[in-house]
């Protein structure tokens, strides 16, 4: 069956999503995460794109995008390759890591624009990893709140969306989904979770989890955040109190 040729742009802003290939977690760790924002700022140089904000989740992405030199489909194919690249080297393994095809759409009015700025950054929130939008370390949100970033055109979001409001703006609560709804089926099942938990902590039961001493408790609740469990489903499969799952 042929593939439905992408839906171009107008204005050259798109809204992009990349999948880790089987729901595959792409990134393990703090390096993996800074890596693949490293790589978004290295090709801007080269491919001439802007970024006005990203979300990396465990096992997908999410990046809004202008393109201007080159087309999306280079620019994604620059992007992950390079990033497959040093993944595949770092964890001594071969093949793919991303489903075959991104998705993308195009974003042709301010109006959808911010909607999916907010989306994005809300992302962690639905998917149940935090809640509050500030708590989450690896998207765009907090460089607009600090004012700094070296990947980030900020100054077209303030041309539609003052400062002032950029926070309050991103913290509405709203039922918005962009692209396609099955993203976020990305939850993990509890059975999907509690092999995490075994794998990352090496116990077998909440009974043992609760006996850890607390710097490795915390040391683990941290991995698992990061492997995509929610705070709840932490709390509920390690039988931790959901106040110290959120501290840790």
């Amino acid at each position: 069956m042929p593939r439905i040729p992408r839906q171009k742009s107008e204005s050259g802003i798109y809204h992009m999503m990349l999948r880790g290939i089987n729901q595959q977690v792409i990134f393990e760790d703090d390096e993996d995460y800074t890596k693949f924002i490293n790589t978004l700022e290295t090709y801007k140089a080269v491919s001439g794109y802007k970024v006005f904000a990203y979300c990396l989740m465990s096992n997908h992405i999410h990046i809004l995008i202008k393109v201007e030199k080159e087309d999306i489909d280079l620019i994604m194919k620059r992007i992950a390759g390079s990033y497959v690249y040093w993944y595949n080297w770092k964890y001594y393994r071969k093949g793919h890591l991303f489903q075959d095809r991104f998705k993308s759409e195009p974003v042709e009015n301010d109006e959808y624009f911010l909607t999916v700025l907010r989306y994005i950054h809300q992302n962690p929130i639905k998917a149940g990893i935090v809640e509050k939008i500030d708590e989450y370390e690896y998207s765009s949100y907090n460089e607009y709140v600090i004012g700094e970033s070296s990947l980030l055109d900020m100054e077209f979001v303030y041309s539609i969306l003052s400062k002032e409001k950029f926070e309050e703006f991103n913290k509405e609560i709203t039922e918005d989904v962009c692209l396609d709804v099955e993203e976020l089926n990305f939850r993990l099942s509890d059975n999907d979770a509690m092999k995490i938990v075994k794998e990352v902590s090496k116990c077998e039961n909440a009974t043992e989890f609760q006996t850890l001493d607390p710097n490795n408790r915390d040391k683990y609740i941290r991995r698992l955040k990061k492997r995509g469990l929610s705070y709840r489903q932490i709390s509920r499969l390690t039988g931790i109190s959901f106040a110290i799952v959120r501290k840790a």
